[in-house]
């Protein structure tokens, strides 16, 4: 028992670094006192003792805000932060090195006996709010992301966002035009970056891309009308004027050798 206890403090240190002390851990964490709270009430639900379970578990619910069911099944070095709004369902199943946030729901969207709970892997992740519902498997080393509402499977490794949750792929690499027109507007860290998979923001860059290349098409479909009638100016774009709080870096423009020539010839009118 002592080990276990021993094991419990040792994870949050690993995982909250605003953790200073072996005695504030014990004083003042309540993910860690629901959790102690959580493996008597399971004992005695296992044993028989459903009543003194449900009576015991609802006082831990009063003392730290955190809701766990007696029946459900805990791995080892689970970690709640804060807390505070926690339900766990009875048929839950959590697996090694899990960490919730606050607000978390692993919850059931029936009300037929038997397994109507989630199953988490080892190592998952979930974030403040989330919610999680029904009775499949969130895979080993998934990601929730906060506030999302799961309602099927999560395959391992995965990160999934939103309402329902949908998985998250990661962006491929902007081109350097994008790069350019994005950090002149003033948006690179945010619509850019790898490191942060926004489907808001890889819908902007595409976005940003293909104006790019419409730009380029245009430029090419004004010099051809411009050799079949020299009537026909050249294209002129017009010059973006920027706000003062975007970044000072200006657009490449693009000169005219740069730009690919059509390979077919062009008639004249005669």
């Amino acid at each position: 028992m002592f080990s276990r206890i021993r094991e419990d403090i040792r994870s949050v240190f690993d995982r909250d670094p605003a953790a200073r002390t072996t005695w504030e851990v014990l004083s003042c964490y309540p993910g860690l006192h629901a959790i102690w709270g959580q493996r008597i009430s399971h004992w005695l639900w296992t044993h028989g003792f459903k009543w003194l379970a449900r009576l015991h578990s609802n006082l831990s619910r009063w003392l730290t805000g955190i809701e766990i069911h007696p029946g459900a099944v805990i791995g080892r070095r689970f970690f709640i932060d804060h807390g505070m709004g926690v339900v766990i369902g009875e048929t839950a199943e959590i697996g090694d090195d899990v960490t919730l946030y606050q607000g978390v729901t692993l919850g059931g969207v029936s009300w037929n006996k038997g397994k109507r709970h989630p199953t988490i892997g080892n190592n998952v992740v979930v974030g403040a709010g989330a919610k999680v519902l029904g009775p499949f498997k969130v895979g080993d080393g998934a990601r929730v992301g906060s506030n999302a509402v799961v309602v099927k499977e999560v395959p391992p490794g995965a990160t999934v966002v939103g309402i329902p949750a949908r998985v998250v792929q990661e962006a491929p690499p902007p081109s350097e035009k994008v790069v350019a027109i994005a950090r002149t507007l003033g948006f690179d860290a945010y619509g850019l970056t790898r490191d942060m998979p926004d489907p808001v923001a890889n819908a902007i860059g595409s976005m940003l891309e293909h104006i790019q290349l419409l730009d380029e098409r245009l430029v090419q479909v004004c010099q051809v009308l411009h050799q079949m009638d020299s009537r026909m100016p050249e294209l002129e774009l017009s010059k973006l004027e920027l706000p003062d709080f975007c970044g000072e870096g200006k657009v490449p423009a693009l000169a005219a050798d740069e730009l690919p020539r059509p390979e077919t010839k062009v008639r004249r009118a005669s």
